[in-house]
């Protein structure tokens, strides 16, 4: 399988819990480590993609740590220095020995995942100067079909590709508009840096600045997410959930053509393509006064449309081929094949959740494995967990008094924080807010109720 693997190691339960989740709702094999020696332990036995590293912890301080997998030769991963009030000094040093950044408690999700995504992105192109290095992760095959619809999206993505413009994606939950975005990208002949993805809900009124613009002490410089894409892309996941101060930064950044960092008296150029998705008519949201009209307007140069799976049914027998060779490439998964009649069904459904229900369920079948022709009662049987999942977002949330009380009490929660989801449209800061829960608890009962975001996420 392709997924990155992080290896996160500090002494504070909450603060694992909570990396551990948050990554792993990014798609990250995430592994915990509470001390040095645990650390240490986990190196050995499977070497981490990257490691998130506490400063202070009970055995061995983290900068002694990364000191001795340098002298040992063993520092073959990105280190990202994890530093608590004070110890901005001793992260800074920890640089010097080989970490490639740091992040400060308490920890800014925005931050982290824009520190670790770009710790990748800079592992990756190292690895592209080197002939020994690991290629890309391949997309998912989502242009498949010939419907009119297809045709015409290739075509725009084909003229959008050439340019430099601003591009906003808009469709629904499931349609594929970050993947899109990475299609015009992977594809662009006018900028060959980062492509660099910021989900707008985890920015808020009080970071937006620092996020964006970066900020500077001394000779000591944190780039933000505009600096992080300089030469590439940067990709705003569902916009019309900026902040306004985070709307303000951004208009005023691509009116003056830069920004500063905070801390700074030296203007930073602005050099990244702007992308963004959205799952609403921004010109709507603007109505709503919810959007700066300017912002809006410099966003949407260049505008595509996604349509839903269910305008263009046609591709699904398509599509289906085009995830089964994908999973088997990529995750090793076994070779079915979706019967004519089995297609068939598929075609006939709303599929709410469009390419990305679409692409899990494929997944889901061919885990549970069997013949290697995947008939309609396999794909009705499947298709039972969908159908719990409408019910949840769209139906009444109905009482199971067939089960015993702790099964029914989390079958109900289960429900409960599904149709919340759908309705704060994934966002989580809502979402906590909604039901009144930290959000470090929060991802944790989402997780033990085994929902997955990405059913309510875009891909």
């Amino acid at each position: 399988m392709s997924t990155r693997s992080v290896l996160v190691v500090d002494d504070e339960p909450d603060i694992r819990s909570l990396l551990q989740e948050i990554l792993e709702d990014e798609g990250y094999a995430v592994s915990v480590a509470d001390t040095a020696s645990a650390a240490q332990q986990a190196i050995d036995e499977q070497s981490p993609d990257l490691v998130l590293l506490d400063i202070w912890m009970p055995d061995m301080d983290g900068v002694s740590l990364l000191k001795s997998w340098k002298l040992g030769g063993t520092l073959a991963f990105p280190v990202i220095m994890i530093s608590g009030h004070g110890t901005v000094e001793t992260a800074v040093e920890a640089t010097r020995h080989g970490a490639v950044d740091f992040i400060e408690k308490p920890v800014s999700m925005a931050k982290l995942l824009l520190t670790v995504e770009r710790a990748f992105a800079d592992a990756g192109q190292a690895a592209a100067n080197d002939p020994q290095g690991v290629p890309s992760v391949a997309l998912l095959p989502q242009l498949l079909g010939e419907s009119s619809f297809v045709v015409s999206l290739r075509e725009r993505l084909d003229e959008v590709s050439v340019r430099s413009n601003p591009v906003l994606l808009v469709g629904e939950q499931g349609s594929g508009r970050l993947l899109f975005a990475q299609n015009v990208h992977e594809r662009s002949t006018a900028l060959d840096g980062p492509f660099i993805h910021l989900r707008c809900d985890t920015l808020s009124s009080a970071n937006a600045h620092r996020e964006l613009y970066g900020e500077q002490s001394g000779d000591t410089v944190r780039p933000g997410y505009l600096e992080a894409a300089s030469g590439g892309a940067l990709c705003l996941t569902d916009v019309e959930l900026l902040p306004p101060s985070a709307q303000t930064c951004l208009r005023q950044a691509i009116e003056q053509k830069g920004f500063m960092r905070v801390g700074a008296n030296v203007r930073v150029p602005l050099r990244c393509r702007m992308m963004s998705t959205s799952r609403q008519d921004l010109a709507e949201v603007v109505k709503r006064n919810a959007f700066d009209a300017t912002l809006a307007h410099q966003l949407a140069s260049e505008l595509i449309t996604i349509e839903p799976l269910r305008k263009h049914p046609e591709d699904i027998p398509a599509l289906l081929e085009g995830f089964v060779d994908w999973h088997v490439e990529h995750e090793g998964l076994p070779y079915r094949h979706f019967t004519l009649a089995a297609q068939n069904r598929l075609r006939n459904l709303e599929w709410a959740g469009n390419l990305l229900e679409l692409k899990n369920l494929v997944q889901r079948v061919l885990l549970l494995g069997g013949a290697a022709e995947i008939e309609v009662t396999e794909v009705d049987k499947a298709l039972g967990n969908r159908d719990s999942l409408d019910n949840a977002e769209q139906g009444a949330i109905v009482l199971r008094h067939d089960l015993p009380l702790r099964e029914a009490r989390a079958d109900f929660e289960r429900r409960y924080l599904l149709r919340c989801l759908a309705e704060t449209q994934g966002n989580i800061g809502d979402l906590a807010k909604h039901v009144g829960m930290e959000r470090t608890h929060l991802y944790r009962k989402l997780r033990s109720l085994d929902i997955d975001l990405d059913k309510v996420r875009d891909a």
